[in-house]
């Protein structure tokens, strides 16, 4: 950001304001750390702050702090409308088109308050009248560590504070081992140790905690691996059926998408997940090297995100989903074969 809107943000701060923080719909570990964090460092200015969820979230990331007083407003519409309606400022973070949001996109569109976006996906749209976005960032936890740090208040980063942040650098850079995990993020990360978040604990919390049924799920999914050696391409299918055999919970196949990127050779999967309540397919793409799943998604599946990590849907049938898939393939062979 620019030195002028850090400081013309400092000054708007400087005073209690009505503050809403929104994530992205189905927030994730990054989504949840770096609106908690945020709101726990606008708390120290005596701001009226409230996270606003489009809608719940895992149960592994609910033993955050203050994670109860999280509003969802797929549940909760009237009493966040007004919160909203209401706002001096909305912070939008860890996404930057607000259809990403959900049923959220119409009010927040039609408010008056001051946006300020922070965000570290691709192509960002210009909704806000501050934005603070960079595509080389971890995460958006490490983005929110940084703003704090531009307001010249990183003293103020306590306890509650870093175990947020912490979580959602964590998540997002699947543990450190994403090549968007720098000497910075190390750094930052060593910072946020020394001021409170006990990283054992955040790690035990959030990938040591599997059900049952989950792993039950897992080794379903682990079954459907279909392999591609022809474009070193692997995915896994999950249709709704196997969803409920195991009793599937929202978060549950958070990561599975990695097991088929792991095989040897392979540089890009998928996994499509059929979801009968919204009649769409939802699909997680990750990929190694330069091939991008961002710009993949985003000319195939109406999606999009990061390099190597981005998400997308299909309205078609979840066969349907995966023949288009598999015909695409032959459009990226040389690009695929020589990555």
């Amino acid at each position: 950001m620019k030195k002028q809107e850090i400081a013309d943000i400092k000054s708007l701060l400087s005073t209690p304001k009505k503050i809403v923080i929104v994530p992205h719909k189905n927030p994730d570990g990054d989504a949840i750390g770096s609106t908690l964090g945020l709101y726990f460092y606008l708390l120290k200015y005596q701001h009226e702050a409230q996270v606003i969820a489009p809608n719940d979230y895992p149960d592994f990331l609910k033993w955050m702090p203050n994670e109860d007083s999280v509003l969802k407003y797929d549940t909760q519409k009237e009493e966040s409308d007004k919160l909203i309606n209401h706002a001096d400022i909305i912070f939008t973070l860890d996404f930057n088109a607000l259809n990403r949001t959900g049923d959220m996109e119409t009010v927040l569109a039609s408010t008056e308050s001051i946006k300020i976006m922070i965000d570290h996906h691709q192509q960002p749209e210009d909704y806000a009248l501050y934005t603070y976005s960079d595509v080389s960032m971890s995460s958006t936890c490490e983005m929110v560590y940084n703003f704090i740090d531009m307001l010249g208040d990183i003293n103020k980063v306590d306890a509650n504070i870093a175990t947020c942040l912490y979580t959602g650098i964590m998540t997002d850079t699947g543990s450190f081992r994403y090549p968007s995990t720098t000497a910075t993020t190390h750094k930052v990360i060593a910072d946020l140790i020394e001021k409170g978040a006990q990283n054992a604990q955040i790690h035990n919390a959030i990938y040591d905690t599997n059900s049952y049924s989950r792993l039950q799920l897992l080794g379903c999914a682990l079954s459907n691996l279909k392999v591609l050696p022809e474009y070193r391409t692997a995915y896994i299918t999950l249709s709704q059926q196997e969803l409920n055999d195991f009793q599937y919970k929202k978060g549950d196949t958070e990561g599975f998408v990695n097991y088929a990127l792991s095989l040897q050779n392979i540089i890009f999967a998928a996994i499509f997940i059929e979801d009968q309540q919204q009649n769409i397919i939802k699909i997680s793409l990750r990929s190694k090297g330069d091939f991008s799943v961002n710009e993949f998604s985003r000319a195939h599946f109406s999606g999009g995100g990061h390099t190597n990590a981005a998400g997308g849907r299909s309205e078609s049938s979840l066969e349907e989903t995966i023949e288009n898939f598999i015909s695409i393939l032959p459009s990226y062979k040389n690009i695929l074969k020589n990555e």
